[in-house]
């Protein structure tokens, strides 16, 4: 039996619920990672949980299925370890909180305890050449939706999605989001909140050229690893803004700090300090930054927002 044949044969029996005409998660879920493939989104066999394979997986669910199941990324993502061909790989020393019936309770269970999932070396080497991933792809389709030709993905939800957090003013997104947790329930809300904070994510240190504004540390990689983190200059909590003038980009020390009120960013872009606190002389030291001037963005419109930064100071730096 040759490798394409296994899986053919693997992916037309997957374990899944047979109420309603059969459970699609499953199938949708592999398709999804298919694409994902195929648009060099997933480059490994390690399958992290992007806001692109969520987008994925819910365009090719709206496009797919016609029966009553409930749209939800983490069930198929968590009980896809039933396959021989999966593996969930767990954060070290934090167990996955399973309900009653032994299922996920929700994609932020899923994204608090697990690393990725692997799928085979062999199943992933298929998936990258254009040919077998057409067949794995069409024996999905004909097998458990009645459709033998490949589907479309058009990420118009997703450009949205990227440009209101690239464009929206703060007011205009806020309304946005009251008006996503009014309509949507608990699970589908989760993942839309995903999917945005997963861009903020990504964006922020993009347009800060992958550098801390603070400290000026650029570290860049090939491996799925970002050594600078997108920070919110107002949480999201209280601000439900994950626009980009909402956002700065800092390394993890500098990101704790800020958001302790060690640091903040006065109206000038200059860091002050906060002086409730010692610390022993070292190259780490966080009075050093007192009075330096931030790098900023190349484009003005995408600098912090003088408002949100005027609430950190006042509402988050330790001052006294």
């Amino acid at each position: 039996m040759d490798l394409i044949e296994k899986y053919c044969g693997l992916f037309g029996k997957l374990k899944r619920a047979y109420q309603n005409g059969g459970a699609p998660h499953k199938p949708i879920l592999l398709l999804a990672i298919l694409k994902s493939v195929e648009s060099k989104v997933i480059t490994s066999n390690r399958i992290y949980i992007t806001p692109e394979i969520i987008m994925n997986f819910r365009e090719l669910w709206s496009k797919l299925v016609t029966t009553k199941h409930q749209m939800n990324f983490a069930l198929p993502f968590f009980h896809m370890r039933s396959e021989p061909f999966w593996k969930i790989i767990n954060k070290p020393g934090i167990f996955i909180p399973l309900t009653s019936s032994h299922s996920i309770k929700s994609l932020g269970s899923i994204n608090e305890c697990i690393q990725y999932a692997e799928i085979d070396i062999e199943l992933m080497d298929l998936m990258i050449d254009k040919q077998s991933n057409l067949i794995l792809t069409n024996l999905l389709l004909s097998t458990y939706f009645s459709v033998s030709s490949n589907v479309t993905l058009e990420y118009q939800e997703l450009h949205e999605i990227e440009h209101q957090i690239m464009h929206d003013d703060q007011y205009t997104y806020k309304a946005r989001i009251l008006e996503i947790e009014k309509t949507y329930n608990t699970e589908q809300g989760e993942e839309i909140f995903y999917i945005r904070c997963g861009i903020f994510k990504r964006e922020i240190p993009k347009i800060y050229n992958y550098t801390c504004a603070i400290s000026k540390m650029q570290i860049t990689t090939t491996a799925n690893a970002q050594f600078v983190d997108a920070c919110h200059i107002v949480p999201f909590s209280i601000s439900k803004n994950d626009t980009i003038t909402n956002g700065i980009s800092l390394c993890p020390n500098l990101h704790r700090a800020f958001d302790r009120g060690l640091i903040t960013i006065d109206s000038n872009y200059r860091v002050k300090v906060s002086p409730n606190f010692t610390e022993k002389d070292s190259p780490y030291s966080l009075k050093q930054f007192e009075g330096h001037e931030i790098i900023l963005p190349t484009i003005t419109s995408q600098y912090p927002l003088l408002e949100n930064l005027d609430w950190h100071s006042k509402e988050k730096w330790v001052s006294s």
